[in-house]
């Protein structure tokens, strides 16, 4: 007999706001952030978008981490630690120092053994395997250029060389903790150290559907009971030094365009819509629990996790197959494992991202599917696109719609691409059944099914 899954916690770092309650907040105020690329991005390609949605600076202190771990973690995995303790507070559960291990903690009143980390990223410790790669590169090149330039003394052509030395930048060692720090199982490996979870501890990297996937093999392990306990969500961090990985989108194509206005450039779903917006990342983590084993612990319920789906388009690594076959496929299917049918469905948390084809395509099939009076709306549209932990950010956003039966709008949507029910303004709505939908690079589909949870 299959098991209840409910959520009880949750934990956020995102461009718009620290913390599950601000990040909330700052949703149905419809906040968004949206920046120039640092200046310095420029010396290294030629971009032709030139807008992103910066994480803020945070103190990993504040996160709970310390100065020995910031040297040994990735900052990926130092603000997802620092999420994934907000959620595992919030779900009600007292930390406790781990005896002879300082840096570490167990869950009072938890069975390590039957707790377990399920975990999502694009591309995990890239930020480190950058920041390495340019030191290996450059170092021992620049140092014989700073070795000439000296020799050249006071002249024009010691003043271009210093021109070029400025722009070889490289971190200021090669940090002996790579390998740990760049693995994609970091994150999930580090929930499971830094909490004392000994149970299954699984990473999933499906590019824009991680975290979504990841949550749906979550609810499962603890709906089959593998589990009765699992901290899941997806995570991103893609603020490199020199602006690599947002060049790599760049030149793909995907990047929003053409804005005389930059907070009104990122508009999923509107016609008038050029591309994603580029999100730094960011860390969405959730607690999922076995209902009764969240009961007599008397936890709060945020909602309940009924379904979970996944199929892939065998089309193409970088679109989206046209018609959407399978992405219908994935939601009748959701459906099915929700014993859920069409009409029981009042809110769509889409994937939304703002390009072409992919809104296009997403609108064609919900239209399919559900018809025009299903309620729905993009977060892409607030905090741009943060990829690997994207599916995390927008699970959390259909869990605390149900939860409070209302949602955010549907940010910059003028003329919408079809005549579907978007979300146009925050207002109170009787919310019951919701799902949350990923697409990806590669083909891939996922989705998860919700129920408020009365």
């Amino acid at each position: 007999m299959s098991r209840r899954v409910v959520i009880t916690g949750a934990g956020v770092v995102s461009p718009i706001g620290i913390g599950v309650d601000e990040f909330w907040r700052q949703c149905l105020q419809g906040k968004s952030v949206v920046a120039p690329v640092p200046t310095h991005w420029e010396r290294y390609a030629d971009l032709r978008s030139r807008l992103w949605s910066p994480v803020p600076d945070i103190d990993p202190a504040y996160l709970g981490v310390t100065r020995t771990e910031r040297l040994q973690l990735d900052p990926v995995t130092v603000f997802t630690l620092g999420a994934a303790r907000e959620a595992i507070e919030g779900a009600g559960f007292t930390l406790e120092v781990t005896e002879g291990h300082a840096r570490s903690f167990t869950l009072s009143g938890a069975d390590s053994s039957r707790a377990g980390v399920f975990f999502g990223t694009g591309l995990g410790g890239a930020i480190t395997f950058l920041q390495n790669h340019t030191h290996h590169l450059l170092r021992k090149p620049r140092a014989a250029l700073m070795s000439y330039a000296e020799e050249l003394g006071s002249s024009g052509n010691r003043e271009k060389l210093e021109n070029i030395l400025a722009q070889l930048t490289h971190g200021l060692r090669f940090n002996p903790f790579e390998v740990s720090m760049v693995m994609p199982n970091a994150v999930s490996a580090n929930i499971g150290i830094k909490f004392s979870l000994t149970g299954p501890n699984e990473t999933y990297s499906v590019a824009c559907a991680s975290g979504t996937v990841a949550i749906g093999n979550a609810y499962r392990a603890v709906r089959d009971g593998r589990v009765d306990l699992a901290v899941s969500g997806g995570c991103e961090n893609f603020g490199d030094e020199h602006g690599h990985i947002f060049h790599s989108f760049d030149v793909s194509g995907t990047l929003v365009r053409d804005y005389a206005d930059p907070e009104t450039a990122n508009r999923p779903f509107d016609e008038k819509r050029s591309g994603f917006l580029f999100s730094q990342g960011g860390a969405a983590v959730l607690v999922l629990e076995e209902l009764e084993y969240a009961q007599r612990r008397g936890a709060t319920i945020m909602a309940e996790l009924i379904g979970f789906a996944e199929t892939f388009d065998a089309h193409s690594i970088m679109s989206l197959a046209p018609g959407g076959e399978q992405i219908e496929r994935m939601i009748r299917t959701v459906l099915d494992d929700a014993q859920l049918s069409v009409r029981d469905v009042d809110y769509i948390n889409a994937h939304g991202t703002g390009t072409k084809n992919n809104d296009e395509t997403e609108a064609q099939v919900i239209e399919r599917v559900f018809g025009k009076t299903v309620l729905i709306n993009s977060t892409k549209s607030l905090l741009g696109h943060t990829i690997g932990a994207s599916g995390a950010f927008e699970a959390l956003v259909t869990a605390l719609s149900l939860r409070d039966g209302t949602t955010h709008i549907c940010k910059n949507l003028v003329t919408p691409l079809r005549d579907l029910n978007f979300v146009r303004s925050v207002e109170q709505h009787d919310l019951r059944v919701g799902l949350s939908q990923s697409f990806a690079f590669g083909g891939h589909n996922a989705a998860v099914a919700m129920r408020r949870f009365d």
